[in-house]
Order: structure tokens, then C-alpha cells, then sequence
């Protein structure tokens, strides 16, 4: 079965950071196809040990609500 996450990837110094928001799960490349790869990788040996998160990422309305904020800071 296939299960889809929404992913954030920053820049932080030389290294690309993937973050999955549903699961928590984060990992690292030194570009973005390789942040990607090994954040899939980290998310299969995640759901190894969380099955029951698989149904979550399943469901079609379980998805994070990703939008922006706009704040003053004095």
C-alpha cells in the first residue's frame, strides 16, 4: 500500500532538513532528493515499529492544515 505525507524541508547551514508533519519523524541530506530518500527511508522503519499510524496515513482527511501567520514582533 501506498501512504502519502506532507513534508517542510529547510536549509539549515549545509545540510537540507526533511520533516514529516504528520508522523514527527525528520531527517537530513546534503541536497533535497537525498533529504527526501532518506526521510522515506526513516518513515518505513518508523511505521515498522507504529503500525497502527499506518490507518492514520491512510485516511484522506488526516492531512495537516499547512498555511502562514502574520504576526509584528517589536
Amino acid at each position: 500500500m501506498t501512504y502519502k505525507s506532507t513534508i517542510i524541508i529547510n536549509k539549515e547551514g549545509k545540510w537540507f532538513v526533511a520533516h514529516s508533519l504528520e508522523l514527527g519523524v525528520a531527517s537530513q541530506g546534503k541536497t533535497i532528493e537525498e533529504a527526501q530518500n532518506n526521510l522515506r527511508e526513516a518513515i518505513e522503519l518508523y511505521l515498522e515499529d507504529q503500525p497502527e499510524l499506518k490507518r492514520q496515513l491512510s485516511q484522506k482527511d488526516s492531512a495537516p492544515m499547512v498555511t502562514s501567520l502574520e504576526f509584528k514582533h517589536v
